[in-house]
């Protein structure tokens, strides 16, 4: 069986969702690891009154692509943006253009989707499920596709705890719902939504389910593979360590600790937190393509699904997030913190509730007062609010565990050659979780935050000056709260001035020692 690198050699590949930060990563690893792929088709949407030329080349113009440019300058040749939106009929697709794709591609991967939560159900379908099948519909008018590869998620049937690498039946017929939705107003879906979904936490696990089984049932003679991320996160070690540029999932949580905006958090220290390096998930993606494309004449009868996981291989814990994260902020922290990083995990829902209203709402109040005072808008409620619907969403994935079935990685690994290993590297066994979460950090710091390194020391004196104002107030609140008590009792006045005798007379023989050397 041919490498990697050389299974890409002359192929046309499609890309749906480059512009996301999975696809970015995808786009740039590909280019990078396979010179001699042919071409790279992206499908983008003008936003924002550019035109999809201008978003490929402001996304590539970042520094995610700086090696790529430093070891292929004329990289961008080899990129053709392809004007569309999934959302339309034919995708809005040009009949030119469906003809260039029906004759050229030879790989797809679909990677676009809304990862919104708390996406309303009918927009998710429209992106999750109705695109999925737009697409495979495409794909079955290529005529030299060798395999098309779905990006999924290991949270599609988070309504289990034991997922294997199969595609589950879902609750409800997606061809029922999509005919349902067409007729129903957004009030009347909104009202039924929880009653759809029923065991699903939100409507994006639920539309990634039914996505995978439509699949499934939509495949044909495709040759398809799915393949299935569980918390993606910032880069393990390519291009290089720390790549993040966006607030979503951890990052966004990191950044608020760091901040010390985010004091409290409902989540089991003991639940295990399912990261997986994005980089990770690309090696895994690229790997399964070359697998099934590269087996034409010997298809597996099944489609074959990967759970790219690493809690069964390689666990790491929330409460060991929550530890290397605040450790990490306090060596090296962000600019401008609010106060000093420091959360509390808990399950217990009024134990949180009691933080929130302690460590979050009342503090957010005072500094919001204090704006009002100096005539400056308030802004940190707004920001409390918006951080507790993120954190609400999150919950369900923070207090559960799950057990992933990952034969399928295992058996991708064993198939590939020491040099591809090397190159697409999806061993998360060698992943040190303390270094990792150190870079995660730090990239959130360089690369989301667009905070230098230069600004450390300023940065250190900051959050030294917030902890000299915590330990003042502490005190002045502490001397307050007993003088109240002491007005009030003969006990406590007693108590209060042998305790004050003892420090003086504490303070005058050190200083009678002192003199006496």
């Amino acid at each position: 069986m041919v490498n990697i690198p050389e299974y890409y050699a002359g192929k046309n590949v499609l890309i749906t969702g480059a512009t996301g930060f999975m696809g970015k990563v995808l786009l740039e690893k590909l280019l990078r690891s396979c010179p001699a792929v042919k071409a790279v088709y992206i499908m983008v949407r003008p936003k924002s009154g550019q035109s999809p030329q201008a978003r490929v080349a402001d996304m590539i113009n970042c520094k995610l692509f700086e090696r790529l440019l430093e070891e292929q300058p004329d990289f961008a040749e080899k990129i053709i943006p392809v004007d569309s939106d999934l959302t339309q009929p034919e995708m809005d697709l040009s009949k030119e253009d469906q003809s260039i794709l029906a004759e050229n591609i030879n790989i797809v991967f679909h990677c676009a989707a809304t990862i919104r939560f708390n996406e309303p159900l009918k927009d998710a379908v429209q992106l999750n499920v109705l695109a999925t099948h737009k697409m495979l519909a495409l794909a079955h008018r290529m005529t030299n596709l060798q395999i098309f590869i779905h990006i999924s998620t290991a949270y599609a049937n988070c309504d289990r705890e034991l997922i294997e690498e199969v595609v589950y039946p879902p609750p409800i017929d997606y061809r029922r719902l999509i005919d349902s939705l067409d007729w129903m107003d957004d009030d009347l879906v909104s009202t039924l939504t929880p009653k759809l979904i029923r065991e699903h936490p939100n409507t994006y696990t639920y539309t990634k389910a039914l996505a995978e089984y439509l699949v499934q049932q939509e495949a044909g003679d495709l040759n398809i593979a799915i393949v299935r991320p569980s918390i993606v996160g910032a880069s393990w070690k390519e291009p290089f360590p720390g790549w993040i540029d966006n607030f979503n999932g951890p990052s966004g949580i990191f950044i608020a600790a760091g901040k010390g905006i985010l004091r409290t958090m409902r989540a089991s220290n003991d639940a295990v937190a399912d990261l997986v390096p994005v980089d990770v998930v690309i090696n895994t993606t690229l790997a399964a393509a070359w697998y099934s494309g590269s087996q034409l004449l010997n298809r597996p009868r099944k489609m074959l699904v990967y759970n790219c996981t690493t809690g069964g291989i390689n666990p790491f814990r929330w409460g060991e997030v929550e530890y290397h994260v605040i450790s990490t902020f306090k060596r090296n922290p962000l600019e401008q913190a609010f106060r000093r990083p420091n959360v509390i995990l808990t399950s217990n829902h009024l134990i949180n509730q009691y933080w929130i209203t302690v460590s979050h709402k009342a503090p957010a109040f005072l500094y919001d007062l204090y704006l009002r005072l100096i005539g400056r808008e308030p802004r940190m409620m707004k920001t409390i609010t918006r951080l507790h619907k993120s954190m609400m969403v999150l919950e369900y994935f923070t207090n559960h565990s799950w057990v992933w079935n990952t034969d399928n990685i295992v058996m991708l690994m064993a198939q590939m050659s020491p040099e591809d290993k090397k190159i697409f590297n999806c061993d998360v066994r060698q992943l040190h979780w303390a270094e990792y979460m150190e870079s995660y950090c730090m990239g959130t710091k360089k690369y989301v935050l667009n905070e230098e390194l230069s600004g450390l020391p300023a940065a250190r004196k900051h959050l030294n000056k917030l902890r000299n104002i915590r330990y003042s107030f502490n005190a002045i609140l502490v001397v307050l709260i007993w003088r109240v008590f002491i007005a009030r009792s003969q006990m406590a006045r007693n108590i209060w001035y042998f305790v004050v005798s003892l420090c003086f007379k504490f303070l005058s023989y050190f200083r009678a020692s002192s003199t006496m050397r």
